[in-house]
């Protein structure tokens, strides 16, 4: 049996990791859901809230908690994986403007659930710190604050001179940090194994060590595995990355690897130098993506995307670790804080992450098949998991609510090529996103925004 606290900090940390029993044969149910993650358990949170007579099962290949949901950064922000410039582009403001309201007040929805089922996942409503740092920064930055302001909501956000930022957090090479409230850190392990126990409180069943190896659409639609078919009024697709092992939804999303380290809890002589004392998200404006966070127990969580496309998007337990990449973290890590040189790393992980092609995530129903999915948060899915869940509970229901007005509901992302182009391209954006980044630090001027690479970014 694979020792599944190996896989990461949270999931180390999360108490009991014991396999549920797997399913045992097949079964008729009114909703069956593909993946234990926070999209499949939050669905079933609320279809099972809104109707306690539901027989709800979820399948899940490994553990409740095994995928993203149990690796990430411990983000639960309404940062939404596309911009609102963007947004505002494809949808409209309206649309927009009513995504932004609906992100905000979920990251308090998570605390709300959290306390009212008696979940601790250490939550710290903190807010987010996004900075420029070194000059060549400073444009990318002023244009989040001017897509604030493009929607009215400017007042979200507050633009903040390196003294300001220093008084939250001291990073080397800071010119200008942009704050919003609206981000919360959590421990995701615990949030995911909590939730799983509050959906069987609820009466769903979560059968582990059962992988979905098909679905039928149809008038009887079902998940296949080998214990036997479940069969269901409605099944829902709930496996962010990991759907791509699915014939039919192959090409649907690309799996890119983000990978994490860990420090050891630091002593309260670092901190009083570094401050952070709000626990914010912290972030910069590279291209190729840093992500920070302060634990709980006073450790640095640093993460990127450094790590490389597999062929044919494969995804596998020893891509979770990549050491060209994770050593190149820990020297940004003492790039961001030089007083942590020597410091000891007590954890590495990683884990894919699931791109759509444009970005854009997806929730869709289609009552004539029975197929449900939600997918595509291109790592914002701690937040924005639990909004498609309630968008996904109130279309399987047939309720009417605001939110399934989204501008992602019904949405249907462009497949990505097959291979070898997909592995070409995605591996000529990946140097090429690398490439920008240090020529801008290189010569401390802001990306053009003119080359081919940065055209096709803009999202």
């Amino acid at each position: 049996m694979k020792d599944y606290r190996g896989y990461s900090f949270w999931l180390e940390t999360a108490g009991d990791l014991t396999p549920r029993p797997s399913l045992p044969g097949p079964m008729t149910v009114d909703v069956a859901i593909l993946g234990a993650g926070f999209t499949g358990l939050w669905t079933a949170y609320y279809l099972l809230g809104h109707d306690p007579s539901l027989r709800v099962v979820i399948l899940e290949k490994e553990i409740a908690g095994f995928g993203a949901s149990g690796r990430n950064g411990s983000w639960c922000s309404s940062v939404f994986p596309v911009s609102p410039r963007e947004l505002v582009r494809r949808f409209g403001r309206e649309s927009t403007l009513a995504l932004a309201d609906a992100m905000r007040d979920t990251v308090d929805e998570v605390d709300r659930v959290c306390i009212a089922e008696g979940i601790n996942p250490q939550f710290v409503k903190g807010g987010c710190l996004r900075l420029a740092r070194g000059r060549q920064q400073l444009p990318a930055l002023e244009a989040v604050l001017e897509s604030y302001r493009l929607l009215g909501i400017g007042e979200r956000v507050r633009m903040l001179s390196p003294a300001e930022t220093a008084e939250r957090v001291r990073v080397n090479g800071v010119v200008a940090g942009l704050y919003a409230a609206d981000c919360a850190t959590v421990h995701p392990g615990r949030l995911v194994r909590g939730l799983a126990t509050a959906v069987e409180r609820r009466g769903g069943t979560v059968f582990e060590q059962t992988e979905v190896t098909g679905f039928t659409p149809g008038a009887a639609p079902r998940l296949r595995t080998a214990h036997g078919d479940v069969q269901a009024r409605a099944i829902v697709l709930a496996g962010e990355a990991y759907l791509t092992r699915l014939p039919q939804l192959h090409r649907q999303l690309l799996p890119l690897y983000s990978l994490i380290v860990l420090t050891e809890p630091l002593g309260s002589d670092i901190w009083a130098e570094i401050g952070w004392k709000g626990h914010e998200c912290i972030s910069s404006m590279r291209y190729t993506v840093d992500y920070l966070a302060r634990t709980a127990d006073d450790r640095i969580l640093f993460g990127s995307r450094g790590a490389p496309y597999h062929w044919d998007s494969r995804i596998e337990d020893q891509f979770d670790r990549h050491p060209a990449t994770h050593e190149m973290i820990r020297r940004m890590v003492v790039d961001w804080f030089p007083s942590l040189r020597g410091v000891s790393f007590t954890h590495t992980w990683g884990g894919p992450v699931g791109m759509p092609r444009d970005w854009m995530p997806s929730v869709q129903y289609d009552s004539r098949t029975g197929i449900a999915a939600a997918f595509g948060y291109t790592g914002q899915g701690v937040a924005t998991s639990n909004l498609s869940g309630r968008i996904l509970a109130d279309l399987i229901a047939g309720r009417r609510s605001a939110l399934g007005s989204l501008p992602q509901v019904g949405h249907r992302p462009p497949l990505w090529e097959p291979e070898p182009l997909r592995w070409l391209a995605v591996r000529y954006a990946q140097h090429a996103f690398e490439a920008v980044d240090r020529r801008a630090e290189r010569s401390g001027r802001p990306p053009s925004g003119k080359s081919i690479i940065e055209r096709l970014a803009r999202h």
